[in-house]
């Protein structure tokens, strides 16, 4: 699986059809190599490159090559043949894999299963269930918290405020949030049955799982000054995330907006692919969206369509907008020549690339840097407003539009 994702994300090509991973209880000695050169083609130890098509004969050729991989392999067979207790194979070399990852950066990391599955379904952009949020309180309740607009849940008479008590007739106290969501999800098409509590009386409903697809753009119009502004929060970019704002913006330039507000606070990052088609839409022709430094090679990657905008375009950031957030303002600020409101970004200047593994889990590790359009790196820096404006304390209590002193700078500066 490969990616080129700049967060906590996954690879482009990452799809979510509930596949499922196959794991062997014991693993062969040439089973732990594959493993150890899939692992190490990454540049961590040895800059081979190995893929499937090597014979086991090449493969143990490398072995033989490499005196640390070699050592390696000694000790993962020392250690098994030896060791005075039995040992499950899998997760001592999970365990030699987290520790490879964990000497690197920040951003490279083993994942088991379960984290891989929301870390694909986040990026992905959908699952199959039946669209509802739930949180567990101090005692342990799991309480629906969002049923989700047309959802099966919300179509069943779920409600918010519900709270959980059996799935399929099992009791789920003391279980996990990742449990809890295991349970719920499944095969489109297939029913569960879900036991609540409301108002003291015990409820049962029969869902019928769904796909459901997770919006990551929300809209709206704001007319001041008789100037029509449009408004696009993204919350990630997904791999459904481009699809969901060209149709937002399509809309909102047939209401006949005069300039755009593009919001990316708290928006960690996600696919490259996604941020590099949005600023497709802007940019002109042949202007330069991002860089890449590959070790100290340097790649412009340059808008190649035909389509562009001339209106006035702003990005709303914060200190949590990082990784394609960051391209998102740094390219609209150098190349675009718009305005960026809000305070320095986080500062993630890296790309990530995923692998699943064939033992269950996936890492992800650090693989380029990527430059701004002008060539700077913004890592452990951020992204630089044009407009400087701190956020009201008073709108982390209140949640109101009219505290937002951020997104009405930004209106301000657009509406005169």
């Amino acid at each position: 699986m490969n990616e080129n994702e700049l967060n906590n994300e996954k690879d482009v090509n990452i799809n979510i059809n509930n596949k499922k991973i196959v794991l062997k209880p014991e693993f062969k000695l040439i089973e732990v190599i594959i493993i150890i050169i899939i692992t190490m083609v990454i540049g961590i130890i040895i800059g081979y490159a190995v893929t499937n098509r090597f014979s086991l004969g090449e493969t143990e050729k490398k072995i033989k090559d490499d005196v640390y991989l070699k050592e390696f392999v000694d000790t993962y067979q020392n250690v098994t043949d030896k060791y005075y207790e039995s040992l499950d194979k899998k997760e001592l070399i999970s365990n030699a894999i987290k520790g490879m990852l964990s000497g690197l950066d920040n951003y490279s990391v083993y994942m088991d299963e379960d984290i891989t599955d929301e870390f694909n379904e986040r990026l992905y952009g959908d699952y199959t269930g039946i669209g509802t949020e739930i949180t567990m309180t101090e005692n342990g309740d799991v309480v629906i918290y969002n049923p989700f607009e047309g959802s099966p849940a919300e179509k069943a008479g779920l409600k918010k405020g519900d709270i959980i008590t059996k799935i399929d007739g099992e009791d789920v106290k003391g279980k996990t949030s990742s449990d809890i969501s295991k349970m719920i999800k499944g095969m489109s098409g297939s029913k569960v049955n879900i036991t609540i509590t409301r108002d003291g009386k015990e409820m049962d409903f029969n869902v019928t799982r769904e796909t459901i697809v997770l919006d990551s753009v929300t809209y709206k119009l704001y007319e001041k000054n008789d100037k029509k502004i449009g408004y696009i929060n993204i919350s990630i970019f997904a791999a459904n995330t481009y699809s969901q704002f060209r149709k937002a913006i399509l809309d909102l330039e047939n209401q006949k907006i005069d300039s755009l507000i593009i919001d990316v606070r708290n928006n960690t990052g996600g696919y490259l692919d996604s941020v590099t088609q949005i600023l497709n839409m802007f940019l002109k022709k042949n202007d330069i969206i991002y860089q890449l430094d590959d070790q100290g090679d340097i790649s412009l990657i340059k808008d190649d369509s035909n389509e562009f905008r001339s209106y006035k375009v702003g990005v709303i950031i914060n200190e949590y907008s990082a990784s394609a957030s960051e391209i998102l303002a740094a390219a609209i600020k150098e190349s675009y020549n718009g305005e960026v409101i809000g305070v320095n970004s986080y500062g993630k200047g890296t790309v990530q690339q995923t692998k699943e593994l064939s033992i269950g889990g996936m890492m992800k590790f650090t693989t380029q840097k990527w430059l701004t359009p002008k060539g700077n790196w913004i890592n452990e820096k951020g992204v630089e407003p044009t407009t400087e404006v701190k956020i009201n304390e008073n709108y982390y209590q209140t949640l109101l539009e009219e505290d937002d002193n951020q997104l009405q700078k930004a209106i301000e500066l657009f509406s005169k």
